[in-house]
Order: structure tokens, then C-alpha cells, then sequence
């Protein structure tokens, strides 16, 4: 198994195929030669096999290019979030020992102020290149954890991780060479990164969105007649807000979200914009990423639409390979009541071996079993649906109470002033902490922080309202897209 097999495979079984849209049609044959095209290129570079080369982009053909080009030249792809500094970028270089740097024309100048050699995708020659593909157990990327909880790890993940993923979601997800699928969401992020390789599986199209607005993303889905995409819930939140939303035509089948929880009003206005079916997912950069689906079992598929839809909004079922327990902190299971919490821990082909050059790190995302501890803490259903309710670190405890995040958040979105929100913990010396929210509110909406504390105080209990209400213009975000609660409350400190 190693990603360049995808593209090659595409191209020979459908050389005519039209592989990527962007301004101009590209088939698998075209693809896969210039993703050579970049492989011999690199090789003249002095890059190896097993070298770890840098990759600086916006969503767009040349990523894809770099994706497969870099596996056909047997190196490891280092994937650079185009969010962070020019310092940070170049500590991601120094730790992964990474031999050269490639970017697109819109980060040429940030590229040259990091100090590592440079190279375009465009620079690559049409010199003859033979594929000399790593072994199924080598590493194929490198993703650096955006360091919400300290210095950023680099995540390793495998040939075997990454093709095994890929494959999972065709079979889970049914995708086929009719797709077309939106790069949307950051390609450099496996929120996005996953499709890369699971719609050349199948012989289905690419398309590319550089930057997101609202409005650009509703114009592609439209123009480019997509099927099938992974949004984040930030970027779905301003989609089906956007005042335009439903003045155009939609030909998706299924909507994706992930790389954070989305309120269940969210998915509704989901469902009833685009016309199309909802999969919530959750995953991480260790697990490929998917963990599991929302996708209903076929019992659950006789119940009415509205009662499906309390099943669709949850965390979901285990994905395709993954073995999955919630547990206690002994590792004994927790009762699959759908109430008791326990936290998540997992195993499977598709499960980072590690962190890279930090066996300190990995020994401690491990438990005995061998189960990768997420973090995150969930209930599990007689249907084996489980449902996040928080991070482990994002837990408030207030006067002996724990109150989770998620759910004050859910209560929040559900009043018409609020686009977004953020619920954390804050010191306080009666309580040991407070509930805090921050808000963004609307444009064409005004509220007091008295109002929505009220508000929230009609729909769940006193201690788990929010003390206190900071309205925001933005909320900060890692480059995927989640929303920084670390630095909240570094900020309210």
C-alpha cells in the first residue's frame, strides 16, 4: 500500500478521466505526469528516499500534485499550516530534518523569509521518472499537532495508515467516480487531506477553493455541481447564515462535518438548505483521521426523519477498522447507558505508531492495551453511537460540579444573536472556576450579556450558566478551524 498507487492506478484505469477542475480540466493521465513531473524534480533537488520535504499551500491543483509527487519520489511530506509564522514554519522544518521546502506562487516570499531551500511545483522539468514508492510501513506524512495544549508534536502517519483510511471511507461513505469533491476546508489539515487520496481511489474529481468566505464556498458547490465535502463546523455555521444561501442550486448528496462539535440547529439548517444527506464525523491527525461516522444502522433508518436526526447530530458509530472503548481512567468500560462519560481510546490500522523523534510523547498517548488515548470524553448508546461532551482539559469544575463546554455551547447557538461561541473555564476563588462564554453576535442582531445568561438559565442548570459573557469580533482558531479555548482563557487571565 503507498498513496502514489492511488494516482497511478487512476491513470492507467482511466487515463482519459477528468481528475481535477480549476479554471482548466486535468485527466488522470495529465495528473499523474506531472505529479512525476514533481518526483523528478525533487530527485534533482538531491532529495532521497525517506527525506522529508515541506509543503507550503493553499488549497489548489499544485497540493495535489505535491501530495502524490512526493510519494512517488519515495520522501515523506511535512505539512506546513499556512496560518502560522515564518518562525514556527521553520521550527517544523529544523525538528522534522525536512531537505527542501515546496510552495505555491502565493507563499513564494513567506517561503524565502523561512531560509530553507525553495521550490515550486512549476519548476519541475518533463525529464522521465520512474515511481520508486516507499514500503507500506514507512512514513508517508507528517502533520504538526497545532500546539493548543504546548509545543506541537509531529504526527506520523504511515502508507499503510493513510491508504487504509482511504479505502475505509469509499466502502463507508460510498463514494464512486461520479463525485466530485470540494477542497474546501485546508488540504494542508486531514480534515480535507484524506479526500485527496480516497477520490483518486475511485476516479472522481477534484475541485479547489484557495480561501474561504461563505460566499465563495456557496458559489463553488454551486458552479462546480459538488457532491460530496468535509466542512468544519465554523465554516457551515457562516454558510447556511450567509444571506444568499438559498438563492443558488446544490447538487451535493452529502455533507460532511468535522474537526470539531456542531449544534444540532446547525445540522438542521444542513439539511433543509442543501437538500442533502448529513454526516457528522470525529477523528484526529493520529487516527487518519476518522474515528467514527454519524451514519445510521438500518434500524435507526426506520425511525421518522425528526427522530434520526437526534442520532445524526451525534458523535456517531465507530468508523470502518477502528476498534473503539470508552472507559474510565482504570480502562474498564463504562455502562452503554448514553449518560455515564468515559474517555475515548482507540486502535487499528489507520492509528499513528507515533510521534516523530519523541518517544516520550508517544509512550504517553499509549495505554497498556495499546489503545491511543484521545483526550476527549464521551458517553456510548446501546447502539454503539458515542457522543462527545468535552475535552478532558476543557472540563469546568465549579463548585464541585463538572460542567461541560459543549453543552452550554449547544444552548447558546440555539439564540437567534449568536454566530458563534466559546464556553471555558475561568478562576474564581468562591468556585474554583466560572463558566465563562465568549460570543460573536450576528450583524443584524443585538443582545446583552444578561440576555443570553438568562437565556441559558431557562434550558439548563444555574451552576452550568455562564457567570460572565465576553463579546468577541472573532474567535481565535487554529489553522483547521477549531476554535482556541487555550487562548481564551490565557486572555481572560
Amino acid at each position: 500500500m503507498n498513496v502514489w498507487n492511488f494516482l497511478a492506478d487512476a491513470a492507467n484505469n482511466w487515463p482519459e478521466r477528468v481528475a481535477l477542475r480549476r479554471g482548466q480540466e486535468f485527466s488522470y493521465a495529465d495528473t499523474a505526469r506531472r505529479a512525476l513531473d514533481v518526483a523528478a524534480h525533487l530527485r534533482a533537488s538531491g532529495v532521497q528516499p525517506g527525506d522529508r520535504v515541506g509543503c507550503l499551500m493553499d488549497n489548489d491543483v499544485d497540493h495535489l500534485l505535491a501530495y502524490f509527487g512526493i510519494a512517488a519520489a519515495g520522501a515523506i511530506l511535512v505539512s506546513l499550516n499556512t496560518r502560522l509564522t515564518a518562525r514556527e514554519q521553520r521550527d517544523i522544518l529544523a525538528h522534522s530534518g525536512s531537505k527542501l521546502l515546496l510552495h505555491d506562487q502565493a507563499h513564494a516570499a513567506h517561503a524565502e523569509e523561512i531560509g530553507i531551500a525553495v521550490a515550486t511545483v512549476a519548476d519541475a522539468g518533463h525529464a522521465e521518472f520512474v515511481a520508486t514508492p516507499a514500503a507500506h510501513d514507512q512514513p508517508a506524512q507528517l502533520y504538526y499537532t497545532s500546539g493548543t495544549t504546548g509545543s506541537p508534536k509531529g504526527v506520523v502517519l504511515t502508507h499503510e495508515n493513510v491508504c487504509t483510511h482511504a479505502l475505509a471511507a469509499v466502502s463507508e461513505l460510498g463514494l464512486h467516480e461520479r463525485d466530485t469533491w470540494a477542497h474546501i476546508a485546508p488540504m494542508f489539515h486531514l480534515a480535507d487531506a484524506w479526500a485527496t487520496f480516497a477520490i483518486t481511489a475511485v476516479g472522481g474529481c477534484h475541485v479547489f477553493l484557495p480561501q474561504f468566505t461563505s460566499q465563495a464556498a456557496l458559489d463553488l458547490l454551486c458552479d462546480e455541481r459538488v457532491t460530496i465535502t468535509n466542512l468544519v463546523p465554523t465554516m457551515l455555521n457562516l454558510m447556511v447564515k450567509d444571506p444568499d444561501v438559498k438563492q443558488r442550486n446544490y447538487s451535493l448528496r452529502v455533507m460532511l462535518s468535522g474537526g470539531a462539535p456542531i449544534a444540532p440547529d446547525v445540522v438542521k439548517r444542513i439539511l433543509t438548505t442543501f437538500s442533502c444527506d448529513y454526516v457528522q464525523t470525529y477523528g484526529m491527525t493520529e487516527t487518519s483521521p476518522y474515528l467514527t461516522l454519524s451514519l445510521l444502522p438500518p434500524e435507526l433508518l426506520k425511525l421518522p426523519l425528526e427522530q434520526q436526526l437526534h442520532w445524526k447530530c451525534k458523535t456517531g458509530r465507530a468508523f470502518q477498522g477502528v476498534e473503539l472503548r470508552v472507559v474510565h481512567e482504570d480502562g474498564s468500560a463504562i455502562p452503554a447507558d448514553g449518560k455515564s462519560v468515559g474517555e475515548i481510546r482507540v486502535r487499528g490500522k489507520t492509528v499513528t505508531p507515533g510521534y516523530w523523534r519523541n518517544d516520550e510523547a508517544t509512550a504517553a498517548a499509549f495505554d497498556r492495551d495499546g489503545f491511543l488515548m484521545t483526550g476527549d470524553l464521551a458517553n456510548i448508546d446501546s447502539h454503539g453511537f458515542v457522543d462527545i461532551v468535552d475535552r478532558k482539559k476543557d472540563v469546568i469544575k465549579t463548585g464541585g460540579e463538572s460542567v461541560y463546554s459543549i453543552e452550554v455551547e449547544y444552548v447558546l447557538y440555539d439564540h437567534p444573536a449568536v454566530l458563534e461561541c466559546a464556553v471555558f473555564g475561568r478562576a474564581d476563588q468562591q468556585w474554583g472556576e466560572r463558566v465563562v462564554a465568549a460570543v460573536v453576535v450576528r450583524n443584524d442582531q443585538q443582545v446583552t450579556s444578561d440576555e443570553l445568561i438568562a437565556f441559558c438559565r431557562e434550558h439548563i442548570a444555574s451552576y452550568k450558566t455562564p457567570k460572565q459573557v465576553v463579546f468577541l469580533d472573532a474567535l481565535p482558531r487554529t489553522g483547521s478551524g477549531k476554535i482556541q479555548k487555550r487562548a481564551l482563557r490565557e486572555a481572560a487571565e
